[in-house]
């Protein structure tokens, strides 16, 4: 194989846990970081923003972002289903509820070892 490509299966990669009802596999390149997530309904996040660029597929399922700085006029609420993409932008803050069992795919750039979800 190519040194310029690597060819992996979702299923052969180590899968973690760093929330309750959340579980990952990632692939962590130079300029981008794509992350295979499952998240049962119930799962919620709290608000935070991060220097990442994020963009969320959500594949099966939904998820309600709360999207913009909590109790300002720039804050929404925005629900992402199957089929649809939510693009953040760098220091966008967020906050995500499952509301069903739902699998989305995250791509972080630039990529690092610490997003929203991993514990401090």
């Amino acid at each position: 194989m190519s040194a310029n490509a690597i060819h992996t299966r979702w299923d052969d990669l180590e899968t973690d846990a760093p929330m309750e009802l959340l579980e990952r596999r990632r692939i962590v390149g130079e300029h981008a970081m794509i992350s295979h997530i499952t998240l049962r309904k119930g799962f919620t996040l709290d608000s935070h923003s991060h220097a990442n660029e994020q963009i969320s597929v959500v594949l099966e399922g939904a998820i309600r972002f709360g999207v913009g700085e909590p109790g300002t006029p720039d804050h929404r609420i925005i629900v992402v289903r199957s089929g649809e993409v939510l693009h953040l932008r760098p220091h966008c803050p967020h906050s995500a509820e499952a509301l069903e069992d739902t699998l989305v795919l995250d791509v972080f750039s630039p990529p690092s070892t610490g997003t929203g979800i991993d514990k401090a």
